[in-house]
């Protein structure tokens, strides 16, 4: 004799059986065993003559047991805050334009071109989030003082979570600052701050173009940012899903 038994809610199923056992019939799915959970067991400097960069050997453990080494390259000016750099979403607001956002346009030696990407600066040393985006906002697009205590007509709304963009070959991360920029009809377009020997070009986009001024980009041979793309996308995807 076989009956089932449902209890509560969950709808357990218990299975009895006064005769014969019951046969069991291959599935072909595997049960693993419960797996550990992952850990660094040592962290070594490989020596080379980069100032910038640090080449490292992880030597870690899996969540089968078994240990592996893992390369990966980080930056040698991380703060004991832990966050390498800042992106900057701006967001500007204009009586008579749509709002629109800033890129900039800035050539990348490690991929070969010139990359389309957001405002961005390192984390310098005392600073938080805040800080070096209202600092790099200002000298890359001169918008906003500049100053964290007063930021003129750019407002912090919004500081993320730390982001990493590529963790299967470097520990850098950062995060993603959301500054609201408000304009008045005759204020003119402000000048940049550049140090020298930076060379970067800013343009300012209606939110509303962004995929599409991304894939032009993309067919005059420009590598795109894909953190400015996946905005761009997010943002058309808004009213479609």
């Amino acid at each position: 004799m076989i009956r089932t038994v449902s209890r509560n809610r969950f709808k357990q199923l218990y299975v009895f059986s006064t005769t014969t056992p019951i046969k069991r019939r291959k599935t072909g799915i595997q049960i693993k065993k419960m797996s550990g959970q992952p850990e660094i067991l040592d962290v070594q400097e490989l020596k080379t003559e980069a100032k910038w960069l640090k080449l490292e050997k992880i030597h870690w453990k899996d969540q089968d047991g078994k240990e592996r080494d893992w390369e990966c390259a980080n930056r040698t000016t991380k703060q004991p805050g832990g966050v390498d750099s800042v992106h900057i979403l701006a967001i500007l607001h204009h009586p008579s334009d749509p709002i629109s956002t800033i890129l900039i346009e800035q050539y990348r030696p490690p991929v070969g071109k010139t990359v389309v990407e957001f405002p961005a600066g390192l984390v310098d040393e005392g600073e938080d989030a805040e800080t070096t985006a209202l600092r790099e906002l200002h000298e890359e697009t001169g918008y906003g003082s500049g100053k964290a205590d007063d930021g003129g007509n750019a407002k912090i709304t919004q500081v993320s979570s730390v982001l990493v963009k590529d963790p299967g070959m470097t520990g850098a991360n950062f995060q993603l600052v959301t500054v609201d920029i408000h304009l008045n009809e005759s204020d003119p377009e402000p000048q940049q701050h550049l140090e020298e020997g930076e060379h970067i070009i800013k343009r300012v986009v209606p939110l509303k173009d962004l995929n599409a001024t991304l894939q032009d980009y993309s067919k005059r041979g420009f590598a795109i940012d894909a953190l400015v793309a996946s905005v761009a996308l997010g943002y058309q995807l808004r009213g479609s899903l």
